[in-house]
């Protein structure tokens, strides 16, 4: 080994080790995490085109199509932190058998909806966001995070408004689970 090639490749270790150093530096000890009570997806149905968005309460069991879909957290960050929108979900495909099947257990993350959505085959369901309140009423027994007054009363303008739905059409509550 000459010496340029031993040089270069100090220089290259110095680089690399100043690097990692400056990433450990920038990112934040801790980030800081705001659970919220309501999950925010949007649905394609394959078969008519459209998507919907609709939102969910933690805990509370939501039908779209043949899906149920039931988030158990949902995370973001403060504004002055990098966006980072995350829930555990829980997806169940009732089949034609009218036998349930959880098809679906993990984390979404909102900045990667293809990553991480649940793909069906005639279904899909994506998270969208997280957010305090919704003009939708929380289920009957609502017992996850705690929802903003200001957000309930209209005050809060990440508050986002209704599903835009159909003449008629209805994303139906289940139960949520005891």
């Amino acid at each position: 080994m000459t010496n340029i090639t031993r040089r270069t490749a100090g220089v290259r270790a110095l680089l690399l080790g100043a690097s990692a150093l400056l990433v450990a530096l920038s990112a934040p000890a801790s980030a800081e995490k705001i659970e919220n009570p309501v999950a925010v997806f949007s649905g394609l149905d394959k078969i008519t085109g459209r998507i919907i968005a609709f939102d969910v309460y933690i805990g509370e069991t939501v039908q779209f199509g043949a899906l149920q879909v039931t988030p158990r957290q949902c995370n973001t960050r403060p504004q002055t932190e990098t966006p980072q929108t995350t829930a555990f979900v829980e997806v169940d495909e009732i089949t034609l058998d009218n036998e349930v099947r959880r098809i679906f257990t993990g984390w979404m993350f909102a900045a990667s909806p293809g990553l991480h959505a649940v793909e069906h085959a005639v279904y899909d369901v994506w998270l969208t966001d997280c957010k305090q309140a919704s003009t939708v009423a929380p289920p009957e027994n609502y017992s996850g995070p705690p929802i903003s007054e200001e957000a309930a009363a209209g005050d809060d303008p990440l508050a986002g408004t209704a599903p835009k739905l159909g003449a008629g059409e209805v994303i139906p509550r289940l139960k949520p689970e005891p």
